[in-house]
């Protein structure tokens, strides 16, 4: 699948950082560990990203998934979030690319996340050789889902505590990626900053009140 823009994907995580607190009222954003996620030596854009330029590859930061991650994070976005008779299904709308954006770009918000996300990727693998398959993505569709819904109810009891704490991390993410999409706002209803009715100017009893003439 090609990759998203990498300046919708500025856009994409500028609103991200906005929507997806307000999924993480119930739990930290992951549990700490003494274990260390590979190091991000990159710097940031600065206190504004410039949504005008072009970016080109290497311009921001280096993206963390393999191709084996990217699958894989393409299986788990359309498993939490999958098509249905009105909305498209997550990786249909690049939410897999925006996790990589996410967890790759060189902030202190995202360093949590791209610790838990990479841990908890390696024990769906793991899951996956213990049920005889080279790894996750090599499972039958239905003993994936078992596993996710294991992991689900993992986070439900203790949203701080891996593994739940990496799916619970997880769905907030997959969640608030795609519903920052133009397609996913519409899913949910939100309109924004669209006019709703014709303005014909103040009422005119207002106007009156305030001795204007009437327009």
């Amino acid at each position: 699948m090609p990759r998203i823009n990498r300046r919708v994907a500025l856009q994409w995580i500028s609103s991200a950082t906005i929507a997806i607190p307000l999924l993480e009222r119930e739990a930290p954003a992951a549990e700490k560990s003494g274990l260390r996620p590979p190091s991000v030596v990159a710097k940031g854009y600065g206190p504004d990203p410039d949504l005008i330029r072009i970016y080109k590859p290497g311009d921001l930061w280096p993206l963390t998934f393999t191709k084996d991650q990217r699958r894989l994070m393409i299986v788990l976005c359309d498993i939490i979030m999958p098509a249905d008779e009105s909305s498209p299904s997550a990786s249909s709308l690049g939410v897999h690319d925006f996790v990589d954006e996410w967890i790759s770009s060189p902030y202190p918000a995202q360093a949590g996340d791209r610790k838990i996300l990479l841990e908890g990727m390696d024990l769906l693998d793991e899951k996956g050789v213990r049920r005889g398959k080279p790894n996750f993505v090599s499972l039958a569709a239905k003993d994936q889902l078992v596993i996710c819904e294991d992991l689900a109810r993992k986070a439900k009891a203790d949203p701080g505590r891996f593994p739940g704490s990496f799916f619970y991390r997880l769905r907030n993410l997959v969640a608030g990626g795609y519903y920052t999409t133009p397609v996913g706002m519409k899913d949910i209803g939100y309109i924004g900053n669209v006019p709703q009715a014709e303005w014909n100017g103040p009422p005119a009893e207002v106007l009156k009140k305030l001795n204007l003439p009437a327009q």
